[in-house]
Parts: structure tokens; sequence; C-alpha cells
């Protein structure tokens, strides 16, 4: 089943360059035949088909729920014509796409999506854990709203996400252009892990009681995952050693210096750069900002490696095999490199087992918390461990603890 989740991410992520049946195989390690029996054993339907179905679902949104032109729709859903547009949408829905419109809404600029998710859903531990290490500048988490600056295909822009009393995100991109909006919709629903299942992981989690009363207050847990995993990589090098807040300032002095400034209208002032890229970073004078000097080199070296083999922080290969290739970067640990395989990778069962808030969160069930003995309590909680962690974390006596190794 991770192939094929891997394999669904490229589709939602790539459109039409992801659903080749034999480059897909070979992007993801495995032979063709046996890809397609995955797919049809776990989906019931071949990687064009996916893609298909979730052009329908985004165009029929922008056909009801904006005033956008249809061949803005068309292009922004991701259809290679109008003609091929309007023959699949008739198809599916037995009327041409113009019938299906409401009352105009959104702008060619600024565009709303909604985001479906299986209930219940855990907004306020989500939105916790993303305000605490939001990057001043690129993020802000204020009034219920998350907020940041996007950059994707060379459309700059904001986006908001909130909260509804429906099982859906509504999200409102502000853009400079109309963007490539499966590819926006497919990042924001990593970001916040919108395709889990969170009754079988509670479940699963329940069965331990240093857990089950901490789940029995959060329902619908998720683990929040990363716009682009190259900046949650770089976040999570600079927070080695150092507080959540102490991080998220270094980061911010990063993204001030370093990042260019969003082009995109009425921006607001709290949200004005973008984060920088890899190439940036390579060879940026980091310390002139604070950055301790170790930090410093890890971040080069992480650029770097990135430069070299920009399909390092994707999902295209196995997560160990992205995580035996991070510890051996200069300045890159297990910790880290188990972080980032937790959010910007969207691996279950990551578990960074030295962190500090997590060894004091289960000091009540471990009678000397060491990693070791953490590691083994942790057996049992497989293959949810990345959940498992985000719930220690969020426990009110742990919630402002230092996030970094042991020892």
């Amino acid at each position: 089943m991770a192939t094929v989740n891997r394999a669904l991410r490229l589709i939602a992520e790539e459109g039409p360059e992801a659903t080749n049946l034999e480059a897909l195989a070979s992007r993801l390690g495995v032979g063709s035949r046996h890809l397609r029996r995955l797919f049809r054993r776990h989906v019931g339907a071949p990687p064009v088909a996916v893609l298909q179905v979730q052009r329908v679902f985004l165009a029929k949104q922008l056909i009801t729920d904006s005033g956008l032109p249809l061949s803005q729709v068309a292009l922004g859903a991701g259809f290679g014509s109008i003609r091929r547009f309007n023959a699949v949408m008739q198809r599916t829905f037995g009327r041409p796409p113009r019938d299906l419109r409401r009352s105009p809404g959104s702008t060619a600029s600024r565009l709303t999506l909604r985001l479906p998710y299986r209930p219940p859903y855990d907004w306020a531990g989500v939105l916790a854990f993303l305000a605490r290490r939001a990057i001043p500048g690129v993020e802000s988490v204020e009034n219920g709203v998350y907020r940041r600056t996007i950059c994707l295909e060379g459309t700059q822009g904001i986006v908001e996400i909130r909260v509804t009393a429906e099982a859906f995100l509504l999200a409102t991109i502000t853009v400079d252009r109309l963007p490539a909006l499966a590819a926006i919709a497919a990042r924001l629903r990593h970001l916040f892990d919108l395709d889990a299942d969170p009754e079988p992981i509670a479940a699963h989690l329940g069965r331990d009681p240093a857990l089950a009363s901490r789940l029995a207050l959060r329902p619908g847990l998720r683990v929040p995952g990363a716009w682009d995993a190259f900046e949650l990589a770089v976040r999570a090098t600079i927070g080695q050693q150092v507080s959540v807040s102490a991080a998220s300032t270094l980061a911010g002095r990063l993204a001030a210096t370093f990042g260019e400034r969003l082009s995109t209208p009425n921006a607001g002032r709290d949200l004005r750069v973008l984060f920088p890229e890899a190439k940036t970073l390579a060879h940026a004078d980091l310390s002139s900002i604070g950055v301790p000097r170790a930090r410093a080199a890890a971040i080069s070296s992480l650029a770097a490696a990135v430069m070299r083999d920009p399909a390092l922080l994707r999902t295209t290969s196995p997560v160990e095999h992205t995580v035996a290739k991070l510890v051996t970067l200069h300045g890159i640990g297990d910790w880290t490199a188990e972080y980032i395989a937790m959010r910007a990778l969207r691996e279950p069962d990551a578990f960074p087992v030295s962190d500090l808030g997590l060894l004091r969160a289960m000091r009540r069930y471990l009678a000397r918390p060491s990693p070791a003995l953490l590691q083994r309590r942790a057996e049992r909680w497989r293959p949810w461990r990345a959940y498992a962690a985000m719930l220690l974390w969020l426990d009110d006596a742990v919630i402002n603890t230092t996030h970094r190794p042991s020892g």
C-alpha cells in the first residue's frame, strides 16, 4: 500500500506526467505489471482513471463555486483542451459544463476550494502545532486561520485555510495569475493530512494506556505535513538543539534575508516573502543572520544535495532510502531525518525517538525514559508511530518543550 500511496501523491502533484504506467513504475522502483496489480487491488482503477476523477472533481468545484470562464476552469483543473473538458464533463454529469454553473463567486485572482476529509478532524491540534512553528513573513496563524505565501510553477500568492461546520476545510487562494490548482490542492491536502482515516489510527493507538486518554481529548488526530519539503527540511535543521520559538525566529530571519519578495497585490504586511529555494541557500552566508555555524553548514549541505538530486525530498523512493541518504549529509542526524520523513515525506510510521518532548511525555509510563526504552514501547504503535508522536507533542505538559534530540 505504501507504493500505491507514493504513486497517488505523484499523480496528484504532477498530473498527466505521472500517469504513464511504465514511467511511473520505473520512478517507484517496481515493475509495471506489479504496479498495475497494486492499483487494481487497492484502488480499483488504473492511474489515468484516478487522474481523471481528480480533474472532474476540481472542475466541478470551480464551475459551481467560481465565476471563472469555462476555458480557465478547464486549464485550472488540468484538462489539455476545451473539447476534452466538455466531453468528459458531459459524459460524467449528463449535461454540458455551463449547465452546472451557479451564481458567480470567485475571480481569476481569488479562488476558493473545498478540501474534504474523513471526520472527525482535530483542527485545534493542527493549528496549535503549526502556530508554534510558523515562519514569520511566510506563515501566520491568527483567529483560527492558517495563512502562508506560496510559489508554484511561476505563480505567486497567498493561501488561507479555515475550518467549516461541514467535513471540509475551506482554502482561499489569492494569486497573481491562474495557477495549477490541482497541484495546489494536492499540496494543501498533504499539509493538513486530509487523506488520513482517523478511526483505525485511533483504534490501534488507543490500545496503549499511555495514548488512550490523550486520544479521547483529540478526536480526529492528524500529522501536519509541509507545503514544501525543502522548506520543512531547512526548518527542521534549524530546530536542532534550540527551542521551537528560537527556531521560528531564525527561520524568519533566513526568509527575510534570502527569500524573494512576494509580488501578489494586497498580500498584507505580515506575509511578505517566499521561502528561499535550495539554489539560493546552497552558497548563502547564514552566519550573518545568527544561525549557528554547525547549523549553517548543515543547511548548505542539504541545499547542495537537493541541487544535485532534485528528487531527494520527493516521495518516489521508499522513505527508508530517503532517510538513509539524509543521514549521510553533514549535520543531519537521525532525529532530523525522521522528522523530515514524518512531515515532508508523509511517512505515517516515522518516529524521532530521541526527541526530548517525547521522552518527557512518557515519564509516567517509562521508569527511566531513554530513546532505547521509548523505541521498545513504540513498537506497539506501528504502523502509526508518527501519529503517536504528534499526540504526545500536543500534550499540554510538553507542548512548549524544546523538540530536539537528547544527549
